[in-house]
């Protein structure tokens, strides 16, 4: 029995091993249909191996794979297992076969409804659910097995603690290595946005001052000749769409002396109170203008130091992008600056347009932006601001319903 209790734990970990060492760098849509074959195939795998109990049942670790994947992929995921596990148990046969049908059916109707709350949990939560659900599930299936009995022996009680205490270890195995993948694949995408965000830093601080030079100069020449009256209709209109590209090049170039090393004149030590008061007195009268009502909150009494320029220009970027995803429609931009334990939380929600997850997913990356106009640059910054100050930054949107960034400072 123990050697077959060691298969079934290799075949649970099969689907998480194939995944770092194969599918790891697959698109996503592909490594999510890999992912969803290798732990199909696990189930199968352990159906076929079964661990036999003394009392004359077998058990397998199949609903292991069920749950995981029902708890992340909800019933897009859940589906395919489903449909292999029964057309599999059916293949098998033998007494049984209904009550595989009737449970594996329910546990498809519930498990995938804590999916979408499941996801928003922290690590150890996400773990500590799916080992209650994988502990719950043996219950029941234990309570059905008493059935089979006329009196519950030792033999009986020994089995189903065997059951249960199997069930937790595998599924907290398996719950670890899959939390510490994600940990990995967020580190490595902080270390690459890092990277890039290094380069943006090194670039602007030897470049951008030396392209706003000639640019100025430029610009100074095309304003003079724009008011001289010895210019014909036609010239005019060439040099006005002139100096709007010189304005949107000078735009670019500000952006990217935004990614430039904090600047020591402009350190401060302070709670963000009066960057925040100064940002909405700045771009009220554009909220105003697009129908939107900028409500700020603040209750923070941590001190933290920063680059006071950076972090306004960080709270302009993100309410300029809340108040541009209202625009049209109008609604209510939220902001809140608080305290929790030794963090500084800074909560800024719209209710515009909203974003999928994988627009979610490109944020911070150079030149992505939702907007017809936009570089993707300011976002990049913020990311850029808020690494420095060892800050994470959490986007939840939802489409047509809009966004909220929670930002979380330690100080």
């Amino acid at each position: 029995m123990l050697e077959t209790f060691l298969i079934n734990i290799l075949f649970m970990i099969f689907p998480v091993l194939l995944f770092v060492i194969f599918f790891d760098n697959y698109k996503k849509e592909y490594s999510y249909s890999l992912v969803i074959f290798s732990f199909s195939i696990s189930m199968i795998l352990c159906m076929l191996y079964p661990i036999e109990l003394e009392l004359g049942f077998n058990i397998d670790l199949r609903y292991i794979a069920f749950i995981i994947v029902g708890l992340y992929g909800g019933y897009r995921g859940l589906f395919p297992l489903y449909l292999v596990l029964n057309i599999y148990r059916f293949i098998i046969g033998g007494e049984g076969t209904l009550q595989s049908l009737i449970h594996s059916t329910l546990a498809f109707i519930v498990i995938p409804l804590l999916s979408k709350q499941f996801n928003e949990y922290s690590p150890k939560r996400r773990i500590i659910t799916a080992i209650m659900v994988a502990s719950l599930n043996v219950i029941i299936y234990l309570i059905v097995l008493s059935n089979y009995f006329d009196v519950l022996t030792n033999e009986y009680w020994s089995s189903a603690f065997f059951m249960l205490i199997t069930s937790i270890m595998v599924m907290g195995l398996n719950m670890l290595m899959i939390e510490k993948i994600i940990s990995n694949i967020k580190n490595r995408e902080n270390l690459l946005r890092t990277e890039r965000l290094h380069v943006m830093s090194e670039l602007s601080a030897s470049v951008s001052h030396e392209i706003r030079n000639p640019l100025t100069v430029t610009k100074g020449f095309l304003q003079l000749l724009n008011v001289s009256k010895t210019i014909s209709a036609q010239d005019k209109k060439c040099i006005d769409y002139s100096l709007k590209e010189l304005l949107r090049a000078e735009n670019i170039i500000n952006d990217y002396l935004a990614f430039s090393k904090p600047q020591s004149e402009h350190m401060v030590y302070s709670n963000l109170k009066e960057e925040l008061e100064y940002v909405q007195n700045v771009l009220s009268p554009y909220a105003l203008y697009n129908k939107v009502e900028i409500v700020t909150k603040f209750s923070n009494t941590l001190k933290k130091e920063y680059d006071q320029n950076q972090i306004k220009q960080c709270f302009i970027n993100l309410m300029k992008n809340g108040i541009e995803a209202m625009k049209g429609e109008g609604g209510i931009l939220n902001v809140e600056i608080m305290e929790q334990g030794s963090n500084i939380i800074i909560c800024i929600k719209d209710c515009g347009v909203g974003m999928t997850k994988d627009e979610i997913l490109q944020l911070g990356k150079p030149y992505f932006s939702n907007k017809k106009e936009g570089t993707g640059l300011g976002m990049l910054m913020v990311y850029g601001t808020l690494s420095k100050m060892k800050g994470k930054i959490d986007v939840q949107s939802k489409k047509g319903v809009g966004t909220t960034f929670t930002i979380t400072i330690p100080t």
